[in-house]
């Protein structure tokens, strides 16, 4: 046992040995198991006994072979179908990105800031790259605007309080006074500018994804080149945003709220 896989925890391990299971094409010994994961045969083996006791593994008669149950193969397929949402929210912002024809993302808020978890990219050969898994500031962003907007106002000035207004640019908010007074103007009109907040030369829109209780779930955005992405541009697009929002909220969540 190498002292690596003597820090993998108890639960992890159960997953490596049901992803070197998915991985193949027939049922696996123990030994044959320990190959692909590398953790102590007798690991595997009491592993798999506890999950063959749990429903999730069954083995074949009179064979040392382990083989998905079907307790197993119900959170496989469950697991399948929650993937449906992703999948019809991806179609939706490429929709919006032929129509738009700019890159279009889907941003969520995390502790590091703003998150882009999916994005449509442009075809145009110019333009500004912001691949999934990079996370940008709240407060000069369109998306983390809007993310701001959606708070109470109370809750809105105490998020404000416990954060540094880094200058980025010359259009940067650094006075929670002024970035407030915006805050107010976007919960009223459901939408967000970054007028080059976040980088010199670029702009961006952004709205709101809710749930059908309001609550705030993503940002639906596009950016662009201000050569080529005026403000202008950016607000005739508004209606497609909005409605793409809708779309997505409808995509997600049943009418109770609840994710489908």
């Amino acid at each position: 046992m190498t002292e690596e896989s003597d820090r993998i925890p108890t639960n992890i391990r159960t997953l490596l040995i049901l992803e070197a299971l998915s991985k193949s094409d027939h049922p696996l010994t123990a030994t044959e198991i320990n190959q692909e994961i590398g953790l102590p045969k007798q690991t595997v083996h009491r592993l798999c006994n506890t999950l063959v006791e749990a429903g999730f593994l069954t083995q074949q008669s009179n064979s040392k072979r382990y083989q998905p149950a079907r307790r197993l193969r119900d959170v496989s397929a469950g697991l399948l179908d929650a993937s449906r949402m992703h999948i019809a929210r991806h179609q939706i912002l490429v929709q919006v990105a032929r129509e738009v024809n700019e890159t279009v993302n889907f941003v969520v808020p995390e502790k590091l800031g703003m998150s882009y978890t999916d994005r449509v990219e442009t075809a145009w050969p110019f333009r500004i790259q912001l691949p999934i898994g990079t996370h940008v500031p709240f407060h000069c962003t369109a998306s983390g605007k809007c993310f701001l907007a959606c708070m109470p106002p109370r809750s809105r000035r105490a998020f404000l309080a416990s954060m540094k207004l880094e200058k980025l640019t010359d259009q940067t908010h650094t006075d929670p006074n002024t970035l407030l007074a915006e805050l107010k103007e976007i919960a009223a009109k459901g939408y967000s500018l970054d007028r080059q907040e976040f980088l010199d030369g670029m702009i961006a829109i952004a709205v709101p994804v809710t749930d059908h209780s309001g609550r705030f779930v993503a940002a639906l955005a596009i950016h662009g080149p201000l050569q080529r992405l005026s403000f202008d541009v950016a607000l005739s697009h508004l209606a497609t945003l909005q409605g793409a929002a809708n779309k997505i909220r409808e995509a997600i969540f049943s009418p109770n709220g609840e994710p489908n």
